[in-house]
């Protein structure tokens, strides 16, 4: 049989672990000799709190961020290939392959021929679409939207076409410390009608989700979103 390749969610908030991951994902961590990782001290840090008998030095750690090559990527691989030891990828936060670079390495590993397995855990995308009230049938999503003020309201309202034309909720996320300044467009060009979703520290203590039509956005103070990861959601 193939080595295994198991994807491993992390939590998305601090100190959530045991409401949000199940036995079979503390089980992996606890046994698993081989991690792929974006960052090394987190996974460290995130493998010891969940299996604090673990000996940290006796596990193998490969980083595979954003920024690696694919020569870079296949080479993560080459044990499970090679030597027949299972792995698994850890996402800085969330489900891997989701908005995250583990995408390249589960890809790679189909190539190989390696066994796949997803295992179940808090993704803020889906969390935030389920709360959202909106379109769960038909929907997508974009990722960053444009930093320059131009293009990011042109595609705030080419989202909004979408959304109008497809009947399809439009998911995307922003770096945490410009969530004001993206919100602050999207309720200033975005129809008085078009539904949005902000759906902020989703899982963590500080949860806030709430949607509500542009117009009633207005009327309302704008919520406290600086630094605190959040999906945007809009729709019909």
């Amino acid at each position: 049989m193939p080595a295994t390749l198991y994807l491993l969610p992390t939590p998305l908030a601090e100190d959530t672990a045991p409401q949000v991951l199940p036995p079979q994902v503390l089980a992996a961590v606890a046994a698993l000799p081989y991690f792929l990782v974006e960052n090394a001290r987190t996974a460290r840090r995130f493998v010891k709190s969940v299996a604090p008998a673990r000996v940290i030095e006796d596990i193998r750690f490969t980083v595979i961020d954003k920024d690696s090559t694919d020569a870079e990527v296949r080479a993560a691989l080459v044990p499970l290939v090679k030597e027949g030891i299972d792995g698994g990828i850890l996402s800085e936060a969330g489900c891997p392959g989701i908005a995250d670079p583990g995408a390249a390495l589960v890809r790679e590993a189909h190539r190989l021929g390696l066994r796949v397995v997803p295992l179940v855990g808090p993704s803020s995308l889906l969390l935030a679409l389920m709360a959202s009230g909106l379109n769960g049938q038909q929907f997508a999503f974009h990722g960053y939207l444009p930093i320059e003020k131009a293009p990011r309201i042109a595609a705030i309202k080419t989202l909004e076409r979408e959304a109008q034309q497809r009947q399809q909720s439009q998911l995307f996320i922003e770096t945490p410390y410009r969530n004001g300044a993206l919100f602050t467009d999207l309720v200033a060009h975005l129809q008085p009608s078009t539904r949005l979703c902000v759906a902020a520290d989703v899982t963590g203590a500080g949860e806030f989700i709430k949607t509500l039509t542009v117009s009633d956005w207005r009327r309302l103070p704008a919520p406290e979103l600086h630094k605190i990861p959040t999906v945007f959601v809009i729709g019909t």
